[in-house]
C-alpha cells in the first residue's frame, strides 16, 4: 500500500511540475521539460528580471491549484473516451452506422411487433434511432479527419448529441417516453435559467422569447450537448497536455 501511495504522490508531483512549467513558458522561454536538458531551465540574469520571474511563478500557484482537479477529471474522462474512440476506430464509419441501425432497428421492430407500445412508440424509436445514427456517424467522421481542434469542436459535441438527443426526440412522439424525459428537461432548463445564468439579460431574453414545448426541447438539448461536448474535449485535452501518453 505504501508503494502505491508513493506512486500516486510521485505522479501528482510530476503533473504539478508540468503544469507549473507550462505556466512559466507562457512568458519565459525554455521552461517545460528543460530541467534535465543540456541547456537547463532558462532564468533571468538580472535582479529585476529574477524578481518578475518569481512573481510570475507565485501567481501561477493558485491557478494551478484550481486547474489540477480538472486535470484529474480529464484523465478519467480520457480513459473512457479512448475506449469508445478505439471501438469506433476498429468498426470504422460504415461499421458504426451499421451497428447503430441494427440496434435501433431491433428496438423499433420490438416496439412494433412485440411490445405493442402506445401509439407512436414505433415512430418515436425509429426517429430517435435516425438521430443517434446520424450524430454518431458525424462524430466518427470528424474524428477520422484528425486534428485536436476538429475533434474538440465537432466530434465530442456530436458524440454527446448521439447520447442525449435521441430520448428527447422520442419523447416528442411517445407519451410513455415523454413522462420520463420531459420533467427532467424542464428541471434542467430551470437550473440553467435560475441557477447557472441567474437574472442576467440572457436568461430574461430566453424566458421571454421562448416557450419550452415541442421542438424547443430539441433546440435546448442541442444547446446543452455542444457546450458539454466542448467541455469534455477541453478536459481531455488538458489531461493530454499535463499527462501525455504514448
Amino acid at each position: 500500500m505504501s508503494t502505491g501511495n508513493q506512486g500516486v504522490v510521485g505522479a501528482m508531483r510530476v503533473d504539478l511540475r508540468r503544469l507549473h512549467e507550462t505556466w512559466m513558458e507562457l512568458v519565459y522561454p525554455r521552461q517545460r521539460g528543460a530541467q534535465d536538458t543540456v541547456l537547463g531551465t532558462w532564468t533571468p540574469d538580472s535582479q529585476l528580471g529574477m524578481l518578475l520571474y518569481r512573481v510570475w511563478s507565485a501567481l501561477g500557484m493558485p491557478i494551478i491549484a484550481f486547474i489540477y482537479p480538472l486535470v484529474l477529471v480529464g484523465t478519467i474522462l480520457r480513459f473512457q473516451t479512448r475506449r469508445i474512440g478505439g471501438t469506433a476506430t476498429r468498426l470504422g464509419l460504415i461499421g458504426v452506422v451499421v451497428l447503430s441501425l441494427v440496434v435501433w432497428g431491433g428496438l423499433a421492430a420490438l416496439a412494433r411487433f412485440e411490445l405493442d407500445l402506445v401509439a407512436g412508440g414505433f415512430t418515436a424509436i425509429a426517429i430517435a434511432g435516425g438521430v443517434a445514427t446520424l450524430s454518431a456517424a458525424l462524430a466518427v467522421g470528424f474524428r477520422s479527419i484528425g486534428g485536436r481542434g476538429t475533434t474538440v469542436l465537432f466530434a465530442f459535441p456530436l458524440a454527446v448529441t448521439a447520447i442525449f438527443l435521441p430520448p428527447v426526440v422520442a419523447a416528442l412522439f411517445s407519451t410513455t417516453v415523454a413522462q420520463y424525459v420531459i420533467p427532467g428537461s424542464d428541471a434542467l432548463a430551470s437550473w440553467i435559467l435560475l441557477d447557472l445564468l441567474g437574472s442576467n439579460s440572457i436568461a430574461q431574453f430566453l424566458e421571454a422569447e421562448f416557450e419550452l414545448e415541442g421542438p424547443a426541447y430539441i433546440i435546448m438539448w442541442l444547446g446543452f450537448s455542444f457546450p458539454a461536448g466542448w467541455l469534455l474535449g477541453l478536459l481531455v485535452t488538458l489531461a493530454d497536455v499535463v499527462r501525455p501518453t504514448e
